[in-house]
């Protein structure tokens, strides 16, 4: 899961200079992903709104939840992301600040609290957040647009952080969420899109764009990222809960950010790598107390 994750972010970099718009990437593979869906869901009858929910109109309100927060708005705000900013920039906020996110709607939906050491963290958290924030603004003044995909990134991690929070609520399994998202994708956001893109209200690239380029990113994008990261991750949630799962990517900031200055060809000012020290920190301070918690409690059985 985490090699994926780190994978995810540098490809997603990269992709940025290739021929496809975010757009495109989020139709590809909600395609791919819809596809392998289907045989799935189909082949084992209701099975998948009996998983969701007991009332069938429940089901699908969790279901368009699931695809609003970890489908659609997940992927095309970070997609767009990586459009303006570095990975150094993706890397702190979105899996190094997911555990703050995440702090915030466990607190409110599932009526979570937090020990001193945790809180220190998530303190540690927004500090980083706050350095790299502080860092495209300062830039924005002289035409910078790095700004843009910080604030997508937010709000992609946001929803990643919901996503998460609601499977621990609604006790859903890995595999009929991921199926859910991909189903729900399918049936909304492709054939929305298509028929956007063939009436020219949004822009395409995906009738110029090299079919390597395109297969590639279904079978990463809707196979690797959606089906194996997403159903590894949702089945840590049910195991650990939300928060401890999201502290569990402490190294994919460093390693993401360490990776593209001799992949990517970028740079890394001193401000970002104060930024990143900070939320590496709060990390690494919120798994130590989960830890802690985990050794005082006593034995079941």
């Amino acid at each position: 899961m985490l090699l994926i994750w780190t994978s995810f972010i540098l490809i997603a970099r990269v992709s940025a200079k290739g021929h496809l718009s975010p757009f495109d990437i989020s139709f590809v593979r909600f395609v791919f992903s819809g596809l392998i869906a289907l045989p799935v869901v189909f082949l084992r009858g209701g099975w998948l709104l009996e998983q969701l929910a007991p009332d069938p109109r429940q089901a699908f309100k969790r279901g368009a939840a699931l695809v609003a927060t970890a489908g659609i708005g997940y992927c095309s705000l970070a997609y767009s992301g990586f459009f303006f900013a570095p990975v150094s920039h993706a890397a702190v906020l979105l899996p190094g600040s997911l555990p703050l996110y995440t702090a915030v709607f466990a607190a409110l939906l599932v009526g979570e609290r937090f020990g001193r050491a945790r809180l220190i963290g998530l303190a540690a958290i927004v500090a980083g957040n706050l350095l790299t924030g502080s860092a495209s603004l300062r830039q924005a003044l002289i035409g910078d647009h790095t700004w843009k995909g910080d604030v997508l990134f937010i709000g992609a991690g946001m929803c990643w952080a919901l996503y998460s929070v609601l499977c621990r609520r609604w006790h859903l399994g890995a595999v009929p969420a991921t199926c859910a998202i991909a189903i729900g994708c399918l049936a909304s956001y492709v054939p929305l899109f298509a028929l956007a893109a063939a009436g020219g209200l949004v822009p395409t690239q995906l009738a110029s764009a090299p079919w390597s380029e395109i297969a590639f990113q279904a079978v990463y994008q809707g196979g690797l990222s959606m089906f194996v990261a997403g159903v590894a991750f949702t089945q840590v949630v049910k195991t650990f809960g939300p928060v401890r799962a999201t502290m569990m990517t402490a190294v994919v900031p460093v390693l993401a950010t360490l990776l593209a200055l001799p992949l990517l060809g970028e740079t890394l000012t001193v401000v970002g790598v104060v930024g990143l020290v900070f939320v590496t920190l709060g990390l690494v301070i919120g798994i130590r107390a989960q830890a802690g918690i985990s050794r005082t409690r006593p034995a079941s059985g």
